[in-house]
């Protein structure tokens, strides 16, 4: 059976698509960019949208019944590859806060146009929820 994740810990996803799909063990979370859940404001600075995107996500984790432990796999698009080592030392100190056993998901990362003009990041997660 296949269920949809909610949460209102997390920004509302647009009317085609849910925020989180369940289907048996796979849980695939849509992209996540860097709005507040409450505001809808972004900041100017990608270090700030890496780590709000990143609570983004573990919400819609734990609202699955799940966490960044049960992750295999991250996709985070960048707009522009300057912004690289400043997400990647918020991404790097954000897994070492969340993931205790050290076995970190796979990622990949790619430098497209995003869906808003004020998202410098958006990232994916495909998890495994036993």
């Amino acid at each position: 059976m296949k269920m949809r994740i909610a949460t209102d810990a997390a920004p509302a996803p647009m009317p085609v698509f849910s925020q989180a799909v369940r289907k048996g063990g796979m849980l695939a979370v849509s992209g996540q960019g860097g709005a507040d859940p409450a505001t809808g404001e972004f900041s100017t600075d990608v270090a700030e949208q890496t780590r709000r995107t990143l609570e983004n996500l573990r919400a819609i984790l734990d609202a699955a019944g799940s966490s960044f432990e049960d992750v295999i796999m991250l996709r985070v698009y960048l707009t522009t590859r300057d912004d690289f080592a400043a997400m990647n030392a918020v991404y790097a100190e954000f897994m070492d806060e969340h993931v205790a056993s050290g076995i970190l998901p796979s990622r990949t990362t790619v430098f497209p146009a995003l869906p808003l003009p004020q998202m410098l990041v958006e990232i994916d997660a495909l998890a495994v929820v036993e």
